[in-house]
């Protein structure tokens, strides 16, 4: 007698897995002048996740200002290049500076000042930052290649500075503001993530002129096209 045939077991449901938003893709170019950055050292990253462990500090140590006010003396002749000031209010402020708004960072500077600190002295007045380091005639290490340095705010040393290789988050910033070429705002909330307290990722946007007085002294100034009175923002990189 012939066996009843067995009809064959439905599948178990598969669950759909969740989609993730997709990042954007990044379509800035490497800068003609430089095609990558050089890879952290094991020292230089150890040295890098100790500055992040640190408070934001304000000693009030001051080093005296040469001549009158910065304009008076501003240099033009240098090359325009797009810097751009972000970060959390309330946290460490970063600086990017580009070629151009489509080309990689040549330079991103974490600062021991937060950001929504400068932005304020920025909108008083004058802003003048000095990085200094030590000169090392035995390292044949470019300028922008400094890994630390130490910050002084109009005179008043503020900490710490250290550069920092573009992370994928930074890129992502990068990337969602490649069509700005001026201007201010904050990150839109999908491009990224709030902190705890609200605090909503800032940035602003503008043209310094780069001005190379030696192979250890670089300067970077604001350019403001709405007045006549010179750079609201100017950043010294010197070796001594």
């Amino acid at each position: 007698m012939a066996e009843p045939r067995k009809s064959p077991s439905p599948a178990p449901p598969q669950r759909s897995s969740p989609q993730s938003s997709p990042l954007p893709e990044i379509s800035l170019q490497p800068s003609p002048k430089r095609s990558g950055f050089s890879k952290p050292t094991k020292l230089l990253r150890q040295v890098r996740s100790v500055f992040r462990t640190l408070p934001i500090l304000s000693p009030a140590c001051r080093i005296p200002l040469n001549g009158s006010r910065l304009h008076d003396g501003y240099v033009h002749g240098g090359a325009r290049i797009t810097g751009t000031i972000f970060g959390y209010r309330k946290s460490r402020v970063n600086l990017a500076f580009q070629e151009s708004p489509r080309c990689l960072p040549i330079l991103i500077l974490e600062l021991a000042i937060p950001t929504g600190k400068l932005l304020q002295d920025m909108g008083q007045g004058l802003v003048r930052l000095a990085l200094e380091c030590e000169k090392r005639p035995s390292e044949k290490r470019k300028i922008l290649e400094e890994p630390i340095w130490t910050l002084y705010c109009n005179g008043r040393k503020s900490g710490y500075g250290i550069r920092r290789d573009p992370s994928s988050e930074d890129m992502k910033i990068m990337q969602t503001l490649n069509a700005v070429s001026m201007g201010a705002g904050v990150i839109p909330a999908e491009e990224a993530a709030e902190t705890a307290d609200g605090d909503q990722l800032t940035y602003m946007r503008a043209y310094f002129e780069r001005v190379t007085g030696s192979k250890d002294s670089e300067t970077f100034y604001m350019m403001n096209p709405d007045s006549n009175n010179g750079a609201e923002l100017s950043v010294f990189l010197v070796r001594i």
